[in-house]
């Protein structure tokens, strides 16, 4: 028997109960699960606790407005995805709220198929963006796996550098994540490859070995590398930046 896959969860912040519990009932009606809370003090305590696959938050909130919750969120779990709401015509707040990386911003009345439509979205974003992890390390391979999988996003992995290389040759990656000290091929080397072979992947390169490994990444980075990391990694700032290239 195949296991049951967790439900979309989704969290619901407005002050306004009515529209709160309306969208939180339709949204359990077709399958997903949703919370709600009032304000943005509420939602930044929820995030705290455990994550969403979305987040529907009203701009104009007392306590804690949208964009001071959304700050907040971004904070504590860079990688969650927000989507904003609005009935008023309140163009800085929407300014602000997209550059603090706002999914989405949904103007009221909300109509519940295009935030259907809109978690879809997002779901099948992370679903469609095929990633590479090269690393000799058997313990990191191991760990970003299970932790971008979780996220939904479809992994291979490789232990060197010219297996990544014939890899790519065969399966069109979107994001490549590159450990730079590597057997043979070294990660530079490998990076520059892979370019090669598929120009529109973006890469994300790392090292354990900081100092041995600065020309390196310096290089990385100037052939448009997109982020150069230390191990070990920031996970929620790592996520963070995928969830930033797939966007």
């Amino acid at each position: 028997m195949e296991p049951t896959k967790p439900k979309i969860s989704v969290l619901i912040v407005d002050d306004d109960p009515s529209l709160r519990w309306t969208m939180a009932l339709i949204l359990e009606r077709k399958g997903y699960a949703a919370e709600t809370a009032s304000n943005g003090a509420e939602a930044v305590e929820h995030v705290r606790k455990h994550p969403f696959d979305m987040v529907l938050m009203d701009i104009r909130m007392p306590v804690l407005n949208g964009v001071q919750a959304l700050k907040q969120i971004k904070a504590i779990r860079p990688g969650t995805v927000v989507t904003m709401m609005t009935a008023y015509a309140v163009e800085d707040l929407i300014q602000d709220a997209l550059g603090e990386g706002a999914f989405a911003i949904l103007n009221k009345p909300i109509e519940i198929e295009e935030v259907i439509a809109l978690i879809d979205r997002s779901i099948k974003a992370r679903q469609s963006t095929l990633i590479l992890i090269v690393d000799d390390d058997q313990a990191t391979r191991d760990t970003l796996h299970n932790i971008l999988t979780k996220q939904g996003y479809a992994v291979c992995m490789v232990g060197s550098g010219e297996d990544a290389v014939t890899l790519a040759s065969e399966k069109m990656f979107d994001i490549l994540l590159i450990d730079l000290k590597l057997p043979g091929m070294n990660g530079l080397e490998t990076y520059l490859a892979i370019k090669e072979i598929r120009p529109q992947a973006v890469a994300i390169v790392f090292t354990a070995y900081p100092q041995d490994m600065a020309q390196l990444a310096e290089q990385a980075v100037n052939n448009n590398a997109y982020a150069f990391l230390y191990k070990p990694l920031d996970i929620d700032y790592f996520l963070a930046l995928i969830h930033e290239i797939v966007e």
